[in-house]
């Protein structure tokens, strides 16, 4: 049966054995399964037995996750798991660090504790080939159409808004969505007013029922070293003098630095839903001011909670030291923490052309502004 959501949905479980044998075709298999370790020929046994999402999750994408943090980190910790007992669904929103890892380790952590996976917006930039999609698809992506034309970005605006509320309503499936359009660049995490107004698309107009029943669980996410620093840095400098242009293959560059880089120590907090009572608050207010007030709870949410690490404390201690101020946070680190974090700054710093005062002000702040805006 058509659905008027079947340019936007993840496959179905039917689906999903006609994309594995085309994946089981594809030239890239061999060189993806080195990256995994395996040979050409296991990956292709793991994917033969692919036969709905969930095997494929289970035998490709848990395998392949926990391969890249066992190779890039010192590992994943967590807390709040508790929010999804009773199995409740969630309009899930969390900062965004990295364009795959940070929907990739939410899965990863549900999957291994018996919690139904999530499904997850995903522009479809990020989509560059059939087999891309094939393997997004069968991981439960929904497809989040990019687009300059204003109509079409309110059409596909309004299609994503109902599939979210559908499947989140109707207790089908959480659904996991970044709080902006992109990676948050600079530290400082904030939720698009835009996003939430998406959501309300598809509402009823009854600004309280309408957010109640999303049930959006905020999370923070926090990375020890964060994803593509370098790139992060460098994009930050550009952007202060120019209009700046993401080069043809520069997503796609991201995604595997993202992956490749090291991460340290990682952290995912599931916090407290957003309560009914908070919705009520947020409706006292004008039209665009509520969608401010709930995009404020959904921040101290992810504020609050993120995980800070040395190097956080380590940057904005730097940063205080070049104004010529005290360093405040000595007793968060040790003297070789802050050693190691000194050489890692100033070894990505060197690999970008530029004014190196503002480069190093600008790398630091990527670290610094988590402490900064945590309250």
């Amino acid at each position: 049966m058509e659905s008027k959501f079947d340019d936007i949905r993840p496959y179905y479980d039917s689906e999903v054995p006609a994309a594995a044998a085309r994946m089981i075709g594809n030239q890239n298999i061999d060189a993806i399964a080195e990256f995994l370790g395996l040979s050409g020929e296991m990956l292709r046994n793991r994917l033969s037995k692919c036969v709905d999402i969930d095997s494929f999750q289970s035998n490709i994408m848990a395998f392949a996750v926990e391969k890249i943090l066992e190779n890039t980190s010192k590992g994943v910790t967590y807390g709040g798991l508790h929010y999804f007992e009773g199995g409740d669904k969630h309009l899930i929103v969390t900062n965004h660090r990295d364009i795959v890892l940070d929907a990739a380790i939410i899965q990863l952590i549900l999957h291994n504790h018996g919690v139904k996976t999530t499904e997850m917006a995903v522009g479809d930039n990020l989509i560059s080939s059939k087999f891309v999609e094939d393997i997004a698809r069968s991981n439960k992506m929904i497809k989040v159409v990019r687009s300059t034309s204003p109509r079409e970005v309110y059409e596909s605006s309004k299609l994503l808004s109902e599939y979210i509320r559908s499947k989140v309503v109707s207790q089908e499936s959480s659904i996991w969505i970044a709080q902006r359009n992109g990676r948050t660049k600079d530290g400082h995490d904030m939720t698009e007013q835009g996003l939430l107004k998406m959501f309300e698309m598809s509402g009823s107009g009854d600004f309280i029922k309408d957010n109640i029943e999303l049930n959006i669980l905020p999370v923070a996410i926090s990375y020890e070293y964060e994803p593509c620093d370098l790139e992060k840095t460098h994009e930050l400098y550009e952007s202060r003098r120019h209009k700046y242009v993401k080069a043809p293959d520069e997503d796609f560059n991201s995604i595997l630095k993202g992956i490749e880089q090291w991460k340290g120590r990682i952290h995912f907090e599931f916090t407290e839903p957003v309560l009914p009572e908070e919705v009520e608050y947020c409706a006292n207010f004008k039209k665009n001011e509520r969608f401010q007030e709930l995009a404020k709870i959904i921040d101290k949410q992810i504020h609050t909670t993120y995980k800070l690490w040395p190097n956080n404390y380590i940057a904005a201690d730097l940063l205080a030291e070049v104004a010529g101020k005290k360093a405040e946070f000595a007793e968060k680190y040790t003297p070789e923490e802050r050693l190691t974090f000194e050489r890692y700054a100033e070894k990505q710093i060197a690999k970008i052309e530029g004014d190196e005062a503002e480069l190093r002000d600008i790398f630091l702040h990527i670290y610094a502004n988590p402490l900064y805006y945590k309250g």
